[in-house]
């Protein structure tokens, strides 16, 4: 058995700032299934939405932030963000992350949604540069230890003689490199496994994104909300390779306009914003133009945009569109919608804590209830470092006073036999497939219903091959995407209506006398 105060699982920007902060008050082992920087965060483009400019304001800020979260945000998470948000961003000048600036002041960027400049930025590479930062600082810690290549399999929890419930203790730990099981037990846990993206055939997240701890969480006993609200990105490159290349939502914001293939403007046609308008009514309007007209794509016209800001502003959507074989400077973007955004998750307090005692969530994994029914643009990276503190906080004077304890069944996996490669390609393209054909971005009753009689079905055959076949980390992650889709068409089943992310052609409208809550799920 493998022991530390605190178990960290994911080395994105929630789990580093947690690990970072949690390591003033005891020895913290960070689990990550893949290398240090694979996460969501090494992807984000945009930057991280705060209050810096002289005509912003906090309160303006959490303005945005409801409006987009289309009624379904909670007001008292998203006053502490916008609160807070100035200070964790300080912090991470601080340690070292070089925002761009203009002169002196931090240059800020406009994105859809917002009424204000207030996305900081390092260039168009921010998730990268946050993340370098925070990996230079954890390997300056002695109290973070990194478990590379260390795939999450199961969490463990143990009867607590105080209060004679269950609280989460450690987690089950595969180790990729030689197959063994490991238990790694702690005063608490902290999930930070990032989003699910790869439930979809297109998605602008890295291949380790497969609701792990979602999964994970779910099968502990913990409270899992509003996983039908998920945000597809309208503007990925097209074609999509393995990771579909996005476009920022920051080009719009500097005056690039969607068009047709004819060449003429849509936007205008479904909000008075534009092509600056909020992500779930730009990406529904993209999906519509593409049924009427058949393109396989739409165009994102670059010409508003001086060159010189281009090259200085989005270097890296450049360098990228070029090596494809595309001048941005000179021809528009064929761009296409793809899944980028978990808005729900394990549902947790404004100090982190889920449903279980001794687990914790941030970043994607989490709902903090911040983004409601759509996400504001950049507000993810700032939501990670304010709550990945708030948690630390909270857990850190505890740990002391918190008795370790030990689990009292370790259910792992015991089969002997080698799982199918075969099948294991077979069955996670079978689930990306149909999300994509039957849970996308418009739904209906039919579609749902049938996307759920179909993966319990794959979920049957998934958990007999668990039962008989060696664990290894593509049929962990297999384990997860199934059981993560299902969370998703439950709780889409559930929304009897069109709210934000979730639109449903049998329920168009809003419903504020029924559905005016979170959609909550236990096992």
């Amino acid at each position: 058995m493998m022991q530390a105060d605190v178990v960290v699982i994911g080395s994105g920007i929630a789990g580093l700032s947690f690990a970072l902060k949690a390591a003033k008050y005891g020895t913290v082992a960070l689990i990550t299934k893949k290398s240090r920087p694979d996460s969501s965060t090494n992807y984000a483009q945009g930057g991280i939405a705060a209050v810096f400019a002289d005509d912003d304001s906090p309160a303006l800020h959490m303005e945005d932030t409801l409006v987009a979260g289309a009624g379904l945000c909670h007001p008292d998470a998203v006053d502490v963000l916008v609160r807070e948000g100035p200070e964790r961003v300080r912090e991470l000048i601080e340690l070292g992350v070089a925002f761009t600036r203009a002169g002196e002041d931090l240059s800020l960027g406009l994105e859809g949604g917002h009424s204000r400049r207030r996305i900081v930025r390092a260039d168009d590479l921010t998730g990268r540069e946050i993340e370098r930062a925070l990996l230079a600082a954890a390997a300056e810690t002695g109290n973070v230890r990194v478990f590379e290549n260390h795939q999450a399999v199961d969490l463990l929890t143990a009867t607590d003689p105080g209060t004679l419930g269950e609280r989460c203790c450690g987690v089950l730990v595969l180790d990729a490199e030689t197959g063994e099981l490991l238990p790694f037990l702690a005063r608490a846990v902290m999930l930070a496994t990032g989003g699910c993206g790869q439930v979809y055939r297109h998605t602008t997240n890295p291949a380790i994104a497969t609701g792990d701890g979602v999964a994970m969480a779910y099968r502990a006993g913990a409270k899992v909300a509003n996983m039908e609200f998920i945000q597809f990105h309208p503007t990925a490159l097209y074609p999509a390779r393995d990771r579909t290349f996005l476009i920022s939502e920051a080009v719009r914001g500097e005056g690039a306009v969607l068009r047709r293939r004819d060449g003429t403007p849509f936007m205008q046609d479904y909000h008075p914003l534009a092509s600056l308008a909020p992500r779930d009514v730009v990406a529904r309007a993209i999906d519509r133009e593409m049924k009427e007209s058949g393109d396989a794509f739409v165009l994102l016209d670059c010409s508003g945009i001086a060159e010189h800001e281009i090259r200085e502003r989005f270097p890296n959507i450049l360098r990228e569109t070029s090596e494809r074989g595309i001048d941005m400077l000179r021809e528009p973007l064929p761009v296409v919608p793809a899944a980028h955004y978990l808005c729900g998750g394990v549902l947790t307090d404004t100090d982190g804590r889920t449903s279980v005692p001794g687990l914790y969530a941030a970043g994607e994994t989490a709902c903090t209830g911040v983004h409601g029914a759509n996400r504001l643009a950049s507000n993810s990276l700032l939501e990670a470092v304010v709550f990945a503190h708030r948690a630390a906080a909270r857990l850190g004077p505890q740990l002391s006073v918190t008795r370790p304890l030990t689990p009292e069944h370790v259910h792992a996996p015991t089969g002997t036999t080698d799982v199918d490669p075969a099948f294991l390609t077979e069955e996670r393209e079978s689930i990306r497939n149909l999300m994509w054909d039957l849970v996308g971005i418009v739904r209906s009753d039919a579609r749902l219903a049938e996307a759920e009689l179909r993966l319990r079905a794959i979920s049957l055959k998934v958990n007999a091959v668990w039962a008989d076949c060696r664990p290894t980390d593509d049929l962990v992650e297999l384990r997860n995407l199934v059981q993560t889709a299902l969370l998703i068409v439950r709780c889409a089943l559930r929304r009897k209506e069109s709210r934000g992310l979730n639109y449903n052609l049998d329920n168009p409208y809003k419903d504020n006398e029924h559905s005016l809550r979170d959609t909550i799920v236990v096992r």
